[in-house]
């Protein structure tokens, strides 16, 4: 059993390789860049892809070709992750994910949802579940989940329900289903590569599916009978969303005065936004109401304009520009016109991969490239209408827009965007719906179907050694997605121009900046001492109660920086503890990946929970308080699992 850790003589001079006790300085180098690499990802002072580059020069700096060798990581082993074939077969889920939704078959099922659920809670609970879990054990569920939001949202209005009681309960399902195969959620896959790194033992693709139906089961009725009643109703059922932003003291009418210094000048120009906090959303001349692009109309004596300010900026506006006071709009129908063809106000999700990531308003000029207003936006659990166009954006952040219906059309074919609600007119190629299930069936299929044992039973059978040969179509994942990808592309289920805007590019760039981490914590001996240390606690608990610790840690860990780093840190320390305690490591790798996998603490630690944290109005805490006992519950029901499945002792 490993003692006590020894202290570091700090006063002592350090180089690389210098070992103090069980302590080296490059464990040290290591874990600081583990800190400042968990710093940076809690408060995202650069986007995640661009801490996960940083991550990469400095392993690389710090290593035999930079200035020392204290990383141990080679210019050749820094770069690795982007040929990782973890990364590769992402890349490419993420790209078969992105056909399956061109051929609208995920929506189609969400309308029969709709259908189904009706204005019954339950029902809608039991609908967004079971199709939410299911279909992400076979579709990257990022995906799923931006898929199903605005479905999900248009269900909870239509039954007068507040999509608080849903969305939440959409976002957990996915988790749930992501554990039922290996193509599920991108950290099995990465998981998966470390395990067979470190042990030999890649996961198969039903791998983990009879514990994932357990954990899928008991989930849905946590959310079913007691979750959905630990959420507040922070949305209203009815949609208004002026009265739920709180927007009726920041929506006015004023107008213009023959001798006000607006006359003449356009809508760009009216206004000095240096000075003042305020837009012109409409224009009412006479009969006629002019939306956006308005910012090279001229203004006229008598014209009404629609605004977006606050009281202290429209009262210095009135009397600094001479303009004077018609009346407030309070809800969406005051606001909007009796023609529903002139503009709509709709949110819209800001989701990873958006070029709005890291932008303001401003700086990415959003107004003039999609002729929209924003009226407010919602940040991290808070609600912003004052100086809105300074502020940065971050992944998860919904805007409130007001635009023309083309506008919003536009929005939601783009990928740098979520739009809440579902278009009018989808523009979906269900004739290949065939087409995309034959390739998905034959991508999980030439994984899953034993060959080799189905043509050694054969050879055995009829004595035709031929038919050992079969055993050559036992295929791995890596190779079988990307096979999927060229048959789509041929199939025409995705064209080849949409193959890069399918690919989450800050993924693939964590992935590759986080596995060169794993890599020198491994060789500097970092996840030995981690380990040794976990190893102690077997003094005083049992094996199983080792196992449910690495559970918890891995779970607050991801809660807190993103579910692909924490099963790259944890899965080398996992197996070490395991083999100073004499457990079987893969069990405890199982541990590490299903706690990765269901990270429900927070809106941070998972995307699907940053997708749904917007619409759905939630604060931070709304995740803790239905989060916390699933969690607890989980962390109980998936141990003994594995205890169940793989035993704890090596076979």
């Amino acid at each position: 059993m490993q003692g006590p850790v020894p202290t570091l003589d700090v006063a002592a001079p350090l180089a690389a390789g210098t070992v103090v006790g069980d302590v080296t300085v490059d464990m040290l180098v290591v874990f600081g860049i583990i800190f400042v690499a968990l710093f940076l990802f809690v408060t995202e002072l650069l986007p995640i892809d661009v801490t996960a580059i940083f991550v990469m020069v400095l392993l690389i700096l710090l290593g035999p070709d930079g200035v020392a060798n204290f990383t141990q990581i080679t210019s050749n082993e820094g770069i690795s992750g982007f040929s990782n074939p973890a990364t590769i077969t992402v890349l490419a889920m993420l790209i078969l994910s992105s056909g399956i939704s061109q051929t609208g078959v995920v929506q189609i099922v969400g309308r029969k949802m709709a259908a189904f659920a009706g204005d019954s809670l339950d029902r809608q609970l039991l609908a967004t579940i079971g199709v939410a879990g299911p279909v992400s054990g076979f579709i990257n569920n990022t995906p799923v989940v931006a898929i199903l939001v605005p479905v999900v949202s248009d269900i909870a209005h239509k039954g007068k329900t507040s999509p608080s009681k849903l969305l939440i309960p959409l976002s957990f399902a996915s988790m749930f289903g992501g554990m039922l195969t290996l193509i599920g959620t991108s950290t099995n896959i990465l998981a998966s590569d470390v395990s067979d790194r470190l042990l030999g033992e890649p996961f198969s693709m039903f791998e983990f599916t009879q514990l994932g139906i357990v954990v899928f089961v008991v989930g849905s009725i946590y959310l079913l009978t007691i979750g959905h009643r630990l959420l507040p109703e922070r949305v209203p059922a009815e949609e208004d969303y002026i009265q739920e932003y709180e927007l009726e003291a920041y929506l006015t009418e004023v107008v213009v005065t023959e001798n006000s210094q607006m006359v003449g000048k356009t809508v760009e120009t009216a206004i000095d936004e240096l000075e003042f906090d305020a837009d012109i959303l409409q224009i009412v001349r006479g009969d006629e109401e002019f939306l956006e692009p308005i910012g090279t109309k001229e203004l006229q004596s008598g014209d009404t304009l629609r605004l977006r300010t606050d009281r202290e900026t429209l009262g210095t506006l009135v009397e600094r520009e001479t303009l004077s006071l018609s009346g407030t709009p309070e809800t969406d129908a005051d606001l909007e016109p009796d023609s529903t063809d002139e503009q709509t106000i709709v949110e819209v999700v800001i989701p990873r991969g958006s070029y709005l990531v890291g932008e303001s308003l401003a700086s990415s000029t959003f107004r003039q490239r999609y002729d929209a207003n924003v009226l407010a936006f919602r940040s991290r659990g808070g609600t912003i209408r004052e100086g809105m166009d300074r502020k940065r954006l971050r992944v998860g952040d919904t805007l409130l827009l007001q635009a023309p219906p083309d506008s919003i059309d536009r929005l939601s074919r783009n990928d740098d965007f979520i739009v809440a609600h579902e278009p009018e007119s989808p523009d979906y190629r269900t004739e290949k719906i065939p087409h995309a299930a034959a390739i998905m069936a034959g991508v999980v299929g030439l994984v899953a179907i034993p060959f080799g044992a189905i043509g050694s039973a054969l050879a055995g059978a009829t004595g035709i050694a031929a038919f050992e040969a079969l055993s050559a179509l036992s295929l791995p994942i890596l190779l079988t997605a990307l096979m999927g990808v060229v048959a789509m592309v041929v199939a025409g289920v995705i064209k080849p121009n949409e193959l890069y805007d399918a690919v989450e590019w800050d993924v693939i760039l964590l992935l590759a900046g986080i596995i060169p981490l794993g890599i020198a914590l491994e060789q500097t001996g970092g996840a030995d001492l981690l380990g040794s240390l976990v190893a102690s606690t077997a003094e005083f608990l049992p094996v199983i109660g080792v196992l449910w610790v690495f559970y918890v840690a891995t779970g607050l860990i991801t809660g807190v920086i993103s579910n692909n780093a924490s099963v790259v840190l944890m899965i080398p320390v996992a197996i070490e503890s395991a083999a100073q305690i004499g457990a079987n490591p893969f069990a405890f790798v199982m541990a590490v990946t299903f706690a990765a996998s269901t990270a429900f603490l927070t809106p941070v630690g998972y995307q699907t929970n940053l997708f749904v944290y917007g619409p759905g109005g939630y604060k931070f805490a709304d995740f803790f308080r239905v989060g916390a006992p699933l969690q607890l519950l989980l962390s109980v029901v998936t141990v003994l699992g594995i205890a169940f499945f793989w035993g704890l002792r090596p076979a």
